[in-house]
C-alpha cells in the first residue's frame, strides 16, 4: 500500500532548527552578500542588515503564529490557503516555489564556486558547473535519506561553519580595535537614498530566505507547536546578530576608506582574503571549506522544503498527483525532491557561459523577490484569519501591517527607478511565473472538479446497484 504521511514525531527540536538555519545558510551569506551589498550601499551593509532583521522580524511573528495553529509540510502555501482561499493558497505556494528551486539553483551554483576555488588550492582546476551538477546528485540521495539524517548533515556543516567565521570576526574586530580603532560608519546611511537601501535590502533578505522552512516539518516534529517557532525565532534573532558581526568585521577588517571599499566590493573570496591578512593563509583555506559546507546544507535544505510544501499540495489534488508519493523506506517525498533539484540543474546549465558566483546572484534575487511576494501574502492572511476568528486584537495587527508596507516598498524599489540590465527583468520574471500559476491554477481546478463529477456518479451507479 502506498505511503501517504510523513514520518511523524520524526523530528527533535535542534534537527527542526537546523532546517531554518541550513535554508538561511549564514556562512554561504556572509561569504557573498557582503561584496554585493557593498556595490550599491557602500559601508552601511550592517545598518542594511539591522533593518532587515528588524523586517523580517515583522514578518516572522504572522507565521510564528499561524505555526501555533497549523502543523503542516504545505508551509506558506497551507497558511495562506487557510486564510485567503484555495486560489489564493495555490499562488502562494506557486511563488514560493520558484522561490526554492532559484535558491537550490544559486546556491547549488555557488557550491560549485567554492568548491573550486579550494580544489584550486590544491592545484587542481575544474570549472564550478560541473562540480555543482555532481553535487545536486549528491543532494538526491541524501535528500531522499530520512529527514533525521539529513538534518543533522544540516546541523554539522553549518554549526563547524558558523564557528570558523565567529573566530574570524572576533579577531579582526579585536586587532582593528587595538590599531586603527573601530568605527559607527557602518552603522548609519552615508548618504544612500532609501530606494538605494531598499534595492540591497534584497540581497539582506536574501540571507534570511529560509527562516520559515522549519514550518514545512510541522508533520515530522514531535512537538511542532512550541520547536518551530523556536526554530524561527533563532532562524531570525540569533542568524541576524551573527550577520551584524560578521558584516561588521568585514567592513572594517578591508578598512573605512575608499580603497578599502572598492577591495571589499571587488572580492570574490572576501573572508579568506582577511583570513589571510588577520590569521593565516590556512584559516583561509578552512572559510572555503566552510562556504562548501554553508553551500551544501543550503541547497540541500531548500530543496526538502520545496519537495515537502511540493507534496503538500500534490495532496490537495493542485499538483499532479506523482507529487504526493513517499519513499517507502524513509517516507520522504521523493518525486518531489527530485523534480526540484533536476529543474535547479536545468537552470545551472542554461547559464553555463556565467560565473558561479553571478549565477548565485541572478537566481537569489529572483528568488528573493518571489519569498517577499508569498510573505505578503501570509502577512495579509495573519490579519484576516486572526482577525476573522476573533484572535487578535487591534495592538497584534501593527508587526504585519508594518511587514506589508515594508515588503511592499522593498517590490516597488526593485521596479522604480528601472535597475540596470539584467536586474530590471528579475520583477517581471517573478509577475510571469505568478501569471502562469493563475492559468495552471485554473486548470487544476477544472480537473479537479471534473474528477468530482465523476465519482459522484461513480457512487451513484454504486447505490442503484445496492
Amino acid at each position: 500500500m502506498e505511503r501517504s504521511n510523513l514520518k511523524k514525531d520524526n523530528l527533535s527540536m535542534l534537527e527542526t532548527i537546523a532546517m531554518s538555519v541550513a535554508i538561511v545558510a549564514p556562512t554561504a551569506s556572509m561569504s557573498l552578500n557582503v561584496p554585493l551589498m557593498t556595490q550599491t550601499a557602500g559601508f552601511s551593509s550592517p545598518f542594511i542588515f539591522f533593518v532587515s532583521m528588524i523586517v523580517v522580524g515583522f514578518v516572522s511573528y504572522s507565521i510564528i503564529k499561524f505555526n501555533q495553529y497549523f502543523s503542516s509540510a504545505g508551509s506558506l502555501y497551507t497558511f495562506t490557503k487557510k486564510s485567503l482561499g484555495k486560489k489564493m493558497g495555490f499562488t502562494s505556494g506557486w511563488t514560493l516555489l520558484l522561490a526554492y528551486m532559484m535558491l537550490v539553483a544559486g546556491c547549488t551554483a555557488g557550491l560549485g564556486t567554492f568548491c573550486s576555488s579550494l580544489l584550486n588550492v590544491f592545484g587542481i582546476h575544474i570549472a564550478w558547473l560541473p562540480l555543482s551538477l555532481i553535487f545536486s546528485i549528491v543532494m538526491i540521495f541524501v535528500g531522499i535519506t530520512d529527514a533525521k539524517i539529513s538534518t543533522r548533515i544540516m546541523l554539522i556543516m553549518e554549526g563547524i561553519s558558523i564557528m570558523l567565521i565567529l573566530i574570524l570576526s572576533v579577531v579582526i574586530i579585536y586587532k582593528v580595535a587595538t590599531t586603527t580603532g573601530l568605527s559607527s560608519v557602518p552603522f548609519k546611511t552615508n548618504g544612500n537614498k532609501m530606494s538605494s537601501i531598499a534595492s540591497t535590502s534584497v540581497l539582506a533578505f536574501l540571507a534570511f530566505i529560509g527562516f520559515e522552512s522549519a514550518s514545512s516539518l510541522g508533520e515530522e516534529t514531535k512537538n511542532p507547536k512550541k520547536y518551530i517557532p523556536i526554530a524561527i525565532i533563532s532562524a531570525v534573532f540569533v542568524t541576524g546578530s551573527f550577520y551584524l558581526l560578521s558584516s561588521y568585521s568585514q567592513v572594517v577588517g578591508f578598512g573605512i576608506s575608499s580603497e578599502g571599499l572598492k577591495e571589499l566590493s571587488a572580492s570574490s573570496l572576501p573572508l579568506t582574503y582577511l583570513a589571510d591578512k588577520f590569521i593565516s593563509k590556512t584559516y583561509g583555506t578552512f572559510l572555503i571549506l566552510s562556504a562548501v559546507l554553508s553551500f551544501f546544507s543550503c541547497s540541500l535544505g531548500a530543496a526538502c522544503a520545496g519537495a515537502r510544501m511540493l507534496f503538500s499540495m500534490g495532496r490537495d489534488g493542485i499538483m499532479h498527483r506523482s507529487m504526493k508519493k513517499l519513499h517507502h523506506k524513509y517516507s520522504t517525498p521523493y518525486v518531489a525532491l527530485i523534480l526540484i533539484i533536476v529543474v535547479s540543474m536545468v537552470i545551472q546549465v542554461s547559464m553555463f557561459y556565467k560565473e558561479g558566483t553571478e549565477v548565485f546572484e541572478y537566481c537569489a534575487t529572483i528568488g528573493s523577490l518571489a519569498i517577499l511576494v508569498s510573505y505578503l501574502f501570509t502577512s495579509i492572511g495573519s490579519i484576516v484569519y486572526f482577525t476573522r476568528n476573533k484572535i487578535w486584537s487591534k495592538v497584534h495587527l501593527a508587526m504585519p501591517v508594518l511587514s506589508i508596507l515594508v515588503l511592499m516598498y522593498v517590490l516597488v524599489a526593485n521596479i522604480c527607478p528601472i535597475p540596470q540590465f539584467p536586474n530590471n527583468l528579475f520583477p517581471y520574471i517573478v509577475l510571469g511565473w505568478i501569471a502562469l500559476g493563475f492559468i495552471l491554477e485554473h486548470k487544476f481546478k477544472q480537473h479537479v472538479d471534473e474528477k468530482i463529477v465523476v465519482d459522484d456518479k461513480i457512487d451513484g451507479v454504486t447505490e442503484n446497484i445496492v
